[in-house]
């Protein structure tokens, strides 16, 4: 190549990324036609790596500071271009800059919920949000698992793909655990912290960090909510006449019988006529009786039962007309009253 062909090419002295637009994660400097001059001064701030990629493959990777670009400061690249040899081959390799800084309060959901084992419930759907942060933590894995040579990629671009390895080892993480779901909902913290490790570790294959990770919420299906709370009823219920209900079973009879009340014929509007009225006395019976009889045993000894008859008022009467309490027109009137109601 003479010396006026090597003086009309256009060399680039100078190159940085600004970070102009806010979610770009990696960014391609523009060569077009450009080639990089010997001793060209290449700048990469904090937070910020650059690649130098010869046809395709990594040569050299740069950290945070101010590089002078020579044979010294790039010997891989050298001795693959022959750059020591006065430009005999042209320096085009590409240039790219990556993001490290941390991606804050990113959202993550579950769309669809997501099935896991449970040593409680054995199968159950889960969905669930919170929050995470990132950043790029391997500028090498990045660029060759996810980037690419795209002349820009963007925090959305990356997060597409995060959002399937997020729910896949979730399911794997929540499912595999000893812990059982309901305590893992009543702690998100601990929900968070047993999903996290395997995360992070997902993570890394790509490149990527992950900073935090936090869940804001979990629900479960509609149907099984219906299900779990009706459990739920059911326990609350044994807790406070755990002895009188007999457990899950007479709970569900005993919430039965207001239903059975509002159809025609009482309890025997249940199923069948009265023989499914008696079927459900002999259901309660049965599961209360234990519990009645416990509670006789251990209540106090009750006291006799007042005689709320006719005579036994009559004789309560001619005491209090004795002992002198009432007087004898008070007799007369309240007698020929309790026994016009006893004779009709």
């Amino acid at each position: 190549m003479s010396l006026g062909s090597f003086i009309k090419k256009q060399f680039i002295d100078v190159l940085q990324w600004n970070e102009e637009t806010e979610g770009v994660l990696a960014w391609r400097f523009p060569m077009q036609d450009f080639e990089i001059q010997n001793g060209a001064i290449l700048n990469v701030r904090e937070s910020q790596v650059a690649v130098f990629v010869n046809e395709g493959t990594i040569a050299d990777v740069f950290g945070p500071g101010t590089h002078k670009l020579t044979t010294q400061t790039l010997p891989v690249l050298t001795n693959l271009r022959n750059w020591d040899k006065f430009f005999d081959s042209p320096f085009k390799s590409d240039v790219y800059y990556f993001s490290t800084r941390v991606q804050t309060g990113r959202k993550w959901g579950t769309p669809q919920p997501i099935t896991i084992r449970d040593k409680d419930f054995d199968m159950i759907r889960v969905r669930a949000f919170g929050m995470y942060s990132y950043r790029v933590a391997d500028a090498r894995k990045f660029f060759t698992e996810i980037s690419g040579t795209r002349e820009v990629y963007t925090r959305d671009d990356v997060e597409d793909q995060l959002r399937g390895i997020m729910l896949a080892t979730m399911a794997t993480s929540l499912g595999g655990s000893n812990v059982a779901f309901l305590d893992m909902a009543a702690n998100q913290a601990l929900m968070a912290q047993q999903v996290k490790g395997d995360l992070a570790t997902a993570f890394a294959r790509y490149g990527v960090g992950l900073d935090e990770f936090n869940v804001a919420s979990v629900s479960l299906p509609e149907e099984l909510q219906a299900a779990l709370d009706e459990r739920i009823g059911a326990g609350m219920k044994g807790s406070l006449s755990a002895d009188k209900m007999g457990g899950f079973t007479q709970f569900q009879v005993a919430s039965s019988i207001p239903l059975a009340a509002q159809n025609e014929g009482g309890l025997a509007g249940i199923g069948a006529g009265l023989g499914a009225g008696v079927a459900v006395g002999q259901a309660m019976a049965q599961g209360m009786s234990g519990a009645f009889a416990q509670t006789a045993a251990l209540a106090p000894a009750p006291a006799a039962a007042a005689d709320d008859s006719v005579e036994g008022r009559l004789q309560k009467l001619k005491g209090l007309l004795d002992k002198g309490l009432i007087s004898a027109a008070d007799y007369d009137s309240t007698k020929a009253e309790l026994l016009k109601k006893l004779i009709g």
